[in-house]
């Protein structure tokens, strides 16, 4: 009996020894409490204690550094006197790579020890009770701020304390793992794209240098997306990477610090001074792409830079963006006249083939020559993105032309080739394949102001790969956006389902000029916007000469037909009248550009709604943050239809403007419709390269959250109510 009674006294002691903790702190997307390494501390020693993240599947918290998007785990302490506690000793993190968004990050559980020094004064038998109010950022495809408070109570003992039989292993193991200082000499060298690392001191031990990766502690030391290629030497290794703002700005930082990580389990903190590459740091061997560590107390990993696997992300997500932009507005009426064109050959499947492989051609080829274009700009310094032929407004006044002389065809002013109802034989003809193809530039050239889901994504992603890869994404475009055409070209099931050609065909070209008219009057529009508006009769006096120059073409083809004489003079006076439309064009887009619409403070946003508006700008963003406003930035143009739908669609409605009131949020407007460095800029830091985009900050918290680029009034007001800061 006695012995029981000792027994259980052991055990009562034992449990009132035990660290006391506060209930944890629970979300919906993770259970945080904290942790002890030891069942008590002892007078004068330093103690562990640790911030665990127990996330759901496929959510993840930050590291330190959390690349190019995301935000680190923070704790601000109250502790007793006496009692001081250090900063995180952070894991080696995992790299994820969603298009071209590079991030370090936790999954799955995360222990983040915390160094506690417990004074020499402290008492055995008397307790120490820490506590702390956390805040952290958890994501998946969207980001959500969360926080919480946490409090522990460690029983303090005079001897040795034991691991806590719960924590105290998987604390152990995350130090024993965390990155430390290895003695690892280390030299960078700064050169236009190349920034070189070598380091001696580190050396591989028979695992391939594609698993040693470097993760930089700050965040504008490296473009994190981009992919580090190592070499191996016999004392070291180097790291090639690409230079990020901090070297851009021509004031490169003094030393470049953070984790390296080889054969997969191995982390060592090193600080590089710019220097010459050290010798022994590379070998003769070329270097290769570097696999991302998966980090050891975390699991799971994530491969970055450009692997197959990425490129296969991107070009399927390439391929959906085009077949939904079929669903655009801005293209629906140049699609709309190919579907014309293959209701029209009904009993010739032969020549239908032909002109849907040429659409194709026309699509793919002309995504190519854009996107080569742009990355040449990009490559010579230009801030471009997406669109960026649009920011001109020559070219868009051009476009308007153009849009205006394919209605007046449609109309049936003039013709081009044979007319609607002469298509027997023709069909196949040269002037048949050169058409279709012309109408497939013709959808990219509109395609160009529409970015429709998934298209974002994986044109960001393109921009931060080499230019064969981005090529090969922009060609994967075309071929989702040529898709049901060519489907519909070489599925003779589907081609008897359409309506046979007749003489109904006449009035329905007719119709459809209508909607091209549109498209020109809305380009005038977005000219107005760029040039001003005392430009427009420029554009009006080019818009009737070109009228007028369609009308004596017509005038000459219906004479050649009567008489079977050439009318050369009718002719040469339509192709005059065209050609007067050029100087005009370029003397109205020069002629008041300060004129443009730009937004001012007081505009409203929508049609309806009535949200008061002001000008973006970086520093009106982090200054509304901190007055404890939340802040919605709409990234968009006059040419982006997208953006426009949504302005007058989600953006409204009189309830989201009531909520914007009520929540005190402000919309900021950055205005791309013309070329703007900073807005590219800001654009490029973000992954993106076009509009629409749109960003939701919440004050006190850096990095937005990302809106999808179709919106509802619904998406809208729930991401104003979440950015609003708790009391």
């Amino acid at each position: 009996m006695s012995k029981l009674v000792a027994l259980f006294t052991l055990l009562i002691a034992a449990l009132f020894a035990a660290p006391a903790m506060a209930a944890p702190v629970k979300t919906p997307h993770l259970t945080a409490e904290l942790v002890s390494q030891t069942t008590s501390v002892a007078p004068g020693s330093t103690a562990y204690i640790a911030l665990r993240q127990a996330m759901i599947p496929e959510w993840h918290t930050y590291w330190r550094n959390p690349g190019d998007a995301g935000e680190p785990t923070t704790l601000k302490w109250t502790l007793p006197p006496g009692v001081k506690a250090g900063g995180f000793v952070w894991p080696t993190p995992q790299f994820a790579l969603l298009g071209p968004i590079a991030s370090y990050v936790f999954s799955n559980t995360v222990y983040l020890p915390i160094p506690i020094d417990i004074p020499a004064t402290a008492k055995p038998g008397s307790s120490i009770t820490l506590k702390a109010h956390g805040e952290w950022l958890i994501c998946k495809d969207i980001c959500v701020p969360e926080g919480g408070d946490f409090s522990i109570t460690l029983p303090v003992s005079a001897g040795s304390a034991t691991l806590d039989p719960k924590h105290g292993a998987a604390i152990s193991d995350t130090l024993a793992h965390a990155p430390k200082p290895a003695g690892i000499k280390a030299t960078f060298k700064n050169a236009p794209g190349k920034l070189t690392l070598s380091a001696t001191g580190v050396v591989l031990k028979g695992a391939s240098p594609g698993r040693a990766f470097f993760f930089p502690y700050d965040g504008s030391s490296v473009e994190h997306a981009k992919p580090e290629l190592v070499q191996a030497g016999p004392q070291g290794l180097t790291f090639t990477l690409t230079p990020g703002f901090a070297f851009a700005k021509g004031k490169p930082p003094a030393t470049l610090a953070g984790v390296i990580v080889v054969d997969a389990d191995h982390a060592y903190e090193l600080t590089a001074g710019p220097g010459a590459p050290l010798p022994g740091a590379a070998g003769s061997k070329p270097p290769v792409v570097a696999t991302p560590s998966s980090g050891h107390a975390t699991g799971g990993s994530a491969s970055g830079g450009l692997t197959f696997a990425a490129l296969a992300v991107a070009a399927g997500s390439a391929f959906v963006g085009g077949l939904i932009l079929n669903l655009m507005p801005c293209v629906f009426p140049v699609l709309a006249i190919k579907a014309a064109q293959l209701v029209r050959h009904g009993d010739h499947p032969a020549a239908a083939r032909a002109e849907g492989l040429a659409f194709l051609v026309g699509v793919v080829a002309t995504f190519v020559a854009l996107a080569g274009a742009l990355l040449i700009l990009r490559a010579g310094g230009e801030a471009v993105g997406w669109g960026f032929q649009l920011q001109d407004s020559r070219v868009v006044a051009a476009l308007g032309l153009l849009m205006l002389a394919v209605a007046l065809n449609l109309s049936g002013v003039f013709e081009i080739g044979s007319s609607v109802q002469g298509v027997g034989s023709g069909l196949a003809a040269k002037g048949g394949l050169a058409g279709a193809f012309f109408t497939g530039v013709l959808a990219v050239v509109v395609a160009a102001p529409c970015t429709a889901p998934f298209m974002a994504t994986a044109i960001g992603w393109a921009f931060a790969q080499p230019p064969a890869a981005a090529l090969l994404v922009f060609a994967f475009l075309g071929l989702g956006l040529a898709a049901p055409f060519v489907l519909l070209a070489f599925t003779p099931a589907l081609a008897r389902r359409m309506p046979k050609p007749g003489a109904w065909m006449e009035g329905f070209r007719h119709i459809l000029a209508f909607p091209v008219y549109a498209t020109a009057a809305w380009l005038a529009w977005v000219f107005a916007s760029q040039a001003g508006t005392l430009a427009l009769p420029f554009l009006f006096g080019a818009a009737i000469t070109v009228a007028f120059g369609a009308w004596v073409w017509g005038v000459a083809q219906r004479r050649e037909a009567i008489t079977g004489a050439a009318p050369w003079l009718l002719r040469a006076t339509a192709a005059i009248f065209v050609l007067l439309a050029i100087p005009a064009v370029v003397q109205g887009a020069a002629v008041a550009p300060a004129t443009a619409s730009t937004p001012t403070a007081g505009e409203t946003a929508g049609g309806g709604g009535g949200i008061p508006t002001e000008p973006w700008s970086a520093a009106r963003v982090a200054e509304l943050q901190a007055q404890g406003h939340p802040v919605f930035v709409d990234f968009t143009a006059a040419w982006c239809v997208t953006c426009q739908v949504n302005e007058r669609t989600a953006l409204a409605g009189k309830s989201v403007a009531d909520v914007f009131a009520a929540k005190k949020a402000v919309y900021l407007k950055a205005d791309w419709t013309k070329r703007d460095p900073v807005i590219a800029d800001t654009l490029t830091a973000l992954g993106r390269s076009g509009v629409p985009l749109y960003l939701v900050y919440t004050p006190g918290k850096a990095e937005p959250a990302i809106l999808p680029q179709l919106l509802t009034e619904g998406l809208v007001i729930e991401a104003i109510e979440a950015a609003v800061k708790p009391a």
